[in-house]
């Protein structure tokens, strides 16, 4: 199985969410892949969309490994396996745990603008991004979300690795879970890099 782009995948995640009973749902995309597919699930569903930013904790040197997540204002996530394996603590990696957290600051107050953010206790919220490979910032979104009492948290992507639809939320939604994963990328025609600009103008 795969997708067009994130329009059509967004499209076919909320065909199947669409099928289900929401109470006052609200959609919340993981910039900047996860909002274009977002923004069709919430069209799907009836919901309000805004945004949740979460950031990756890469190595030191090696930034695209990512070992933890960190949010605007939440505690950070970490692999604790992944640490161990290299070598690193969670003290070690505060200086780069801070810097992802104020560009998350950054890009919430850049999505957001002038708009409030939504009120999320005891509404079902659903975490949107254009699939899920490790889980981490995921991980940490959903840890964001759980800190605003929502109702209920369901996490929705297109394809999801087998091995990482784990316990840290309510409930996970994929319309493809292969157990040879691969990159995100894999399952999609066209994966263009999507602007904030973009980002802005979906919201």
């Amino acid at each position: 199985m795969r997708f067009s782009d994130r329009a059509d995948a967004g499209q076919r995640l909320g065909e199947l969410l669409a099928r289900r009973a929401w109470t006052d749902p609200v959609v919340l995309g993981l910039p900047r892949g996860g909002v274009p597919v977002a923004r069709a699930v919430a069209d799907a569903i009836g919901a309000e969309l805004d945004v949740v930013v979460a950031r990756k904790i890469g190595v030191p040197g090696h930034p695209e490994y990512g070992v933890g997540a960190v949010t605007a204002d939440g505690d950070p996530i970490y692999d604790d396996r992944a640490l161990r394996a290299l070598g690193l603590t969670r003290e070690g990696l505060r200086p780069v745990c801070e810097q992802e957290r104020a560009e998350a600051r950054r890009r919430m107050d850049l999505y957001r603008a002038d708009r409030p953010a939504l009120r999320l206790a005891g509404r079902d919220v659903i975490i949107v991004d254009d699939g899920l490979a490790t889980g981490v910032t995921a991980h940490a979104a959903v840890e964001w979300v759980r800190g605003h009492e929502p109702a209920r948290i369901v996490l929705a992507v297109p394809v999801a690795a087998a091995d990482s639809m784990t316990a840290f939320t309510d409930e996970v939604v994929a319309v493809h879970a292969p157990h040879h994963f691969g990159a995100v990328s894999r399952w999609y025609d066209s994966f263009d890099q999507v602007a904030d600009r973009e980002v802005q103008r979906l919201l």
